[in-house]
């Protein structure tokens, strides 16, 4: 029987569970998707692993034992950008804001089907890799190369996640219409279905590194009822 080859093209993923056996079914059809698979049991681990080879995407636990994924997040995030997707034995709505507000990009709640979160790590991946990049983009004192994936607030490079990068490129593409965060969700993350929260909290994000106050936002407004819109007339480009 042959060994299978592995190839720079295949996606690493680090899957990061302290239970054997999750990490066990994870890794398996993860493998079988396609990816090259790395395993940790715990956040030290997690973080040395991730160091060596640079992962393309991390699930990770949030209940570890020590170091949980919040802050084993917050630590791969200060190393740079990286899609992170979040596994909860809990379905409480406050850790799931929690891991979305450190930049996880994604969640899944135990028990959960191995094969959603394939599709789930599919979809982050997929997003995170505009296969087109567009040309420059800028209004109100950003400016946005896609395709470098770089941001820059009056001339100052912004510090954006992935999906913070690609929902401020969409309202830049979009100047002046109103997006429902049904709409975000679809367009941006490339979802038809997933908690709103998601949209809600990354929006909230990057209002904090886009707005000069962002308590009063001009850039990106909530329109009541609806949902959000991007303006950048009052400001000189």
């Amino acid at each position: 029987m042959e060994q299978q080859q592995y190839t720079p093209t295949r996606p690493r993923v680090l899957v990061v569970d302290d239970d054997p056996t999750v990490a066990e079914v994870v890794a398996g059809y993860l493998d079988r998707a396609g990816y090259l698979v790395d395993r940790a049991a715990d956040g030290p681990d997690a973080l040395a692993r991730a160091a060596a080879n640079r992962p393309d995407l991390v699930v990770l636990d949030l209940m570890l034992p020590g170091m949980d994924g919040l802050e084993v997040c917050r630590r791969m995030r200060g190393r740079g950008p990286v899609p992170v997707i979040m596994l909860t034995a809990r379905g409480d709505e406050d850790d799931r804001i929690l891991g979305l507000e450190v930049g996880a990009d994604d969640y899944v709640t135990k028990p959960f089907s191995p094969r959603e979160l394939v599709l789930r790590v599919e979809s982050v991946l997929r997003r995170s890799r505009p296969s087109q990049p567009s040309g420059h983009l800028g209004a109100a004192g950003l400016s946005m190369d896609p395709a470098a994936r770089r941001a820059r607030k009056d001339g100052t490079e912004l510090a954006l996640t992935i999906r913070e990068f690609d929902l401020l490129a969409f309202f830049l593409r979009h100047p002046g219409r109103v997006f429902s965060r049904e709409d975000l969700m679809r367009e941006v993350w490339g979802w038809d279905f997933g908690d709103l929260s998601t949209v809600t909290v990354h929006v909230r994000r990057l209002r904090g590194k886009v707005e000069d106050d962002p308590a009063r936002p001009r850039l990106i407004q909530t329109v009541w009822g609806v949902g959000y819109r991007f303006d950048g007339s009052h400001a000189e480009v």
